[in-house]
């Protein structure tokens, strides 16, 4: 089945971008859930508009998105984590943390799935997380981990 899909879904496809997937997948799920639709000719010719309409509202966000990178570029954040004497932290950092961290300190709403941490933050320090905000808006926030 072809669709057309809505939303950027990892392992999937990008927003705009025709997909095939499995017929259950697309009628049962990204169809219903409002993440796709049927890649009919009606609706092929109809992407031309939606990919027009999106980028004219992505064009005035960039801009918005801008000043967020150069707010997050100028911090660091701290996140607490219990620790133990060696300074390894029971867990890990998550992006979740991360995101809260940013609302908490900078009061700016980050999606955690715009967050890329390195590979697993397990011991107290400095690191460096990679924040897609745009395609064409990346920046990097640094964070420290400290014991609580």
């Amino acid at each position: 089945m072809e669709i057309i899909l809505l939303k950027d879904l990892d392992n999937v496809g990008d927003k705009h971008e025709v997909v095939k997937v499995k017929d259950g997948y697309g009628r049962n799920f990204l169809i219903p859930r409002g993440m796709a639709i049927v890649a009919n000719a009606v609706n092929k010719k109809r992407l031309a508009d939606f990919i027009r309409q999106d980028e004219a509202v992505e064009a005035q966000k960039v801009s918005v998105y801008q000043e967020m990178a150069d707010k997050l570029k100028g911090i660091t954040l701290h996140i607490g984590a219990k620790a133990g004497t060696s300074g390894k932290i029971f867990g890990s950092v998550t992006n979740i943390q991360l995101s809260n961290a940013i609302r908490d300190q900078a009061g700016l709403e980050v999606e955690r799935k715009k967050i890329h941490l390195p590979d697993e933050v397990k011991e107290l320090g400095t690191y460096t997380a990679r924040v897609d905000l745009h395609k064409e808006v990346v920046c990097n926030v640094n964070f420290e981990v400290v014991g609580e």
